[in-house]
């Protein structure tokens, strides 16, 4: 389970899973296919634990960021957003697709890069062990109604 898993992954870096982290996990977890803000995943955890305050959430955040579990973008829009790792570690992280009309935000899960990747490493012989990349442009929504 990927909860036993994230337990796991932090008691392997001496961190406790607290109510606090726990929360913040379960709102991230509930939430994979959104790209939530620090604000908002502190609203949905308010939800869980009335207390929990705002600096707790992003102090929670850094860690999970800085432990691999979660994963902070900047899509354009001057707020980060943040996603809970579900991948082994063995597979390359998906792609991001940001509308600049509605900030829509999607993901494409096929790996454009391995010719490159490994042109990289016969060129300059480093070894690309992960990437990120985000295509910016209009969803098929907004597309739809400048068309019209």
């Amino acid at each position: 389970m990927l909860k036993d898993r994230l337990k796991s992954r932090l008691e392997g870096e001496s961190y406790r899973l607290t109510p606090q982290r726990e929360a913040v996990l379960d709102v991230l977890i509930a939430n994979a296919e959104d790209h939530l803000s620090a604000e908002e995943i502190y609203m949905h955890t308010k939800e869980l634990h009335s207390e929990i305050g705002l600096a707790t959430v992003y102090r929670n955040l850094e860690l999970l960021e800085k432990l691999g579990i979660v994963h902070r973008f900047d899509y354009g829009d001057g707020q980060s957003r943040y996603e809970i790792s579900l991948r082994d570690g063995e597979e390359h992280y998906h792609h991001h697709l940001i509308c600049k009309q509605c900030g829509y935000i999607g993901e494409f899960h096929s790996d454009l890069l391995e010719a490159i990747e490994k042109r990289i490493e016969e060129e300059i012989g480093f070894e690309v062990t992960d990437h990120c990349l985000r295509f910016f442009g209009l969803c098929a929504q907004c597309r739809g109604k400048s068309s019209t």
